[in-house]
């Protein structure tokens, strides 16, 4: 029971501190717009507290802390249209409405949520590096596993590595993140061997192992360890550029990952659902809040990058209509955004359903369950 408390809280932590940048990002920019902001939510449903500011916006937090939300003034749906396709306001009206604003200012509302979320990833993983150190490890080999795709490239002890398929590799770090992703595709390495240059083609193992909540996960191994890990201190401004290249390689590692399972070559079990996620926060929180940081600036990166695809519902899918109205001129029909938003939430709903089916599975509740009528 406490172990179970202590992963809900954990799991409403970490989604309202997501969700709440999320949404600031769009009401910071709105109100700069000069956008009237009727609501800001922290959850959903019936209002438990809040307060109203003396711009008239109505700060609340509700009773399902599963998410948030913005309301702006005139909006009627997800897409911010009325149903008839009318702005129905008076001149002073339309200019404090989100409709009433050109589509440069909906377009820099609507990125405004995702980019929040990668600025919050940037501001943690520069706390993390600023005041703990950046994890390093040198990329030089310390032993070769027999039989391994490393000992049949001929690597050796002492060998630094210097790039993978033209990605430079700084740490073993970024080494083992590259092969992680990896699914039996020949890579070319770059190394050091007794100060002279060498090209070396590797083939990765691919091999299941335990992801920690009872599923499984193929990753390409190499066969090499180090000789540790160590934390190295960053100053002020490497922290940031530091922290703002673990962005671009969280961003780099998700699309990969996504682009491999569209294609086929990794499965879709390791699409996680919002029960793998309040596992991974208590289990994160219980290592240690460091680890229970480094999650959260992880999926807010992920949700930065969910919410820019170009689905109709999601921040994306706005950013979409908007690209059409600029070219042409002139918004998208009513009935053609309406269908959009039809099959945008289709897909959303799809996504989610399917992403808890796999966390049922990964975590053994089906199983569990068949279990007690057999």
């Amino acid at each position: 029971m406490g172990s179970s408390l202590h992963t809900i809280v954990f799991f409403v932590i970490a989604i309202s501190v997501l969700v709440s940048v999320h949404e600031f990002g769009h009401f910071w920019v709105a109100r700069r717009c000069g956008v009237k902001v009727e609501v800001f939510s922290i959850g959903f449903g019936r209002e438990l507290f809040g307060w109203t500011d003396r711009r008239g916006t109505r700060w609340r937090v509700s009773a399902l802390p599963l998410g948030g939300y913005v309301r702006f003034f005139g909006d009627a749906d997800a897409t911010s249209a009325l149903p008839d396709g009318t702005i129905c306001m008076t001149d002073a009206e339309r200019q404090v409405s989100y409709q009433g604003q050109s589509v440069a200012k909906r377009s820099a509302i609507a990125a405004a949520g995702p980019i929040a979320n990668f600025l919050l990833a940037i501001a943690l993983f520069f706390g993390l590096f600023i005041t703990l150190g950046q994890p390093f490890t040198a990329p030089v080999v310390d032993t070769v596993s027999p039989g391994s795709a490393a000992e049949a490239a001929g690597l050796r002890q002492g060998d630094r590595f210097l790039a993978v398929d033209g990605r430079s590799v700084e740490s073993f770090e970024d080494l083992r993140l590259y092969m992680r992703l990896n699914q039996g595709t020949p890579v070319s390495v770059e190394i050091e061997r007794d100060g002279k240059p060498l090209t070396v083609e590797v083939t990765p193992t691919v091999t299941e192992i335990d992801d920690g909540q009872g599923g499984k996960q193929k990753i390409g191994l190499l066969g090499v360890a180090p000789a540790g890990v160590e934390f190295k201190e960053r100053g002020f401004f490497d922290s940031i550029w530091y922290a703002t290249r673990e962005v671009g390689t969280v961003v780099h590692v998700t699309a990969t990952a996504v682009g491999q399972m569209i294609g086929g070559t990794r499965g879709t079990e390791e699409l996680g659902g919002p029960l793998r996620i309040a596992d991974m926060s208590g289990r994160m929180a219980r290592a240690g809040l460091e680890n229970f940081i480094w999650l959260i600036a992880a999926l807010s990166v992920n949700l930065g990058l969910f919410n820019l695809l170009p689905v109709p519902m999601l921040d994306g899918g706005h950013l979409l209509f908007y690209a059409f109205e600029a070219m042409r001129g002139r918004p998208l029909g009513e009935r053609i955004q309406e269908f959009g938003f039809r099959i945008g939430l289709a897909m959303v709903l799809t996504l989610m359903v399917f992403a808890t089916w796999n966390d049922l599975v990964q975590l053994r509740v089906v199983d569990f369950i068949s279990r007690l009528f057999t």
